[in-house]
């Protein structure tokens, strides 16, 4: 039977150890849902995303169908072969009014930086174009990116996927053009996802005021957010500041 060594960040391999968690059958089980739905997101058509949505994208939210519906079109107008990470992190940016912005946001990313170091990324138009196009479809990239999205509301006890968990599946991915471009930015996928728990749960404040499912936030309740946002982040940040110190990095390079 084939290995795979998984690696583990310390405390929670040490937590592991402690609680004689059976590691070989929980990550074959996890894996085997992950793949499952890896293979049906790249299986997926992203056509009629104005209806109900069914199959890999049935949690989706109606912002983050919007989102992709924008992606499509970015993919299509620049002759994608497929639907990539950047197109999914700049229609994020184009549909202007998801909690994925506020987050990058409190996090001091600004969305024109986003938006220009893409589009650096960009190739040029001497690329051939393959047989085989479909901007409708995710790339491989892309595709992990979505599974990790779900992987991410799972784990936050979320029974959608929103914009926010899109932005963690970015900052998560490896390989795609989003997420190097994110974290080259500063966007550690630890801080953003402290950063989304902190921003949903101003979210839950804002619907207990309002009465509202998910309430967009007022224009004058967005530097309250963002300064929540922040104080949740400051003690993370600090301590990734003194272990940075600590090694030596040179945290202005």
């Amino acid at each position: 039977m084939p290995k795979i060594n998984v690696y583990l960040p310390d405390e929670l391999a040490e937590a592991v150890k402690q609680a004689g968690v059976p590691v070989s059958a929980v990550c074959q089980r996890a894996l085997e849902q992950a793949v499952r739905r890896v293979t049906a997101i790249r299986e997926t058509v992203l056509t009629d995303l104005d209806d109900e949505p069914t199959g890999a994208l049935a949690h989706f939210t109606a912002r983050t169908r919007t989102v992709l519906t924008l992606a499509v079109e970015r993919a299509e107008s620049a002759g994608a072969a497929r639907l990539g990470t950047a197109h999914l992190l700049a229609a994020l940016l184009d549909e202007g009014g998801n909690l994925a912005l506020h987050v990058l946001g409190a996090l001091e990313i600004e969305p024109k930086q986003v938006a220009h170091d893409l589009a650096r990324r960009q190739p040029g138009d001497h690329r051939p174009v393959p047989a085989d196009t479909d901007p409708s479809r995710f790339d491989g990239p892309a595709a992990n990116a979505v599974e990790l999205a779900v992987t991410e509301a799972i784990g936050l006890g979320h029974n959608y996927v929103g914009c926010e968990h899109l932005l963690l599946g970015l900052v998560g991915e490896p390989d795609g053009a989003a997420g190097q471009v994110l974290r080259a930015l500063g966007a550690d996928p630890k801080l953003v996802r402290r950063a989304v728990s902190a921003a949903l749960a101003g979210y839950v404040h804002l619907r207990a005021q309002t009465g509202q499912d998910r309430p967009a936030v007022p224009a004058d309740a967005r530097k309250e957010l963002a300064a929540v946002l922040r104080a949740e982040l400051a003690p993370l940040t600090r301590r990734i500041a003194r272990l940075e110190e600590h090694l030596g990095l040179d945290t202005e390079s």
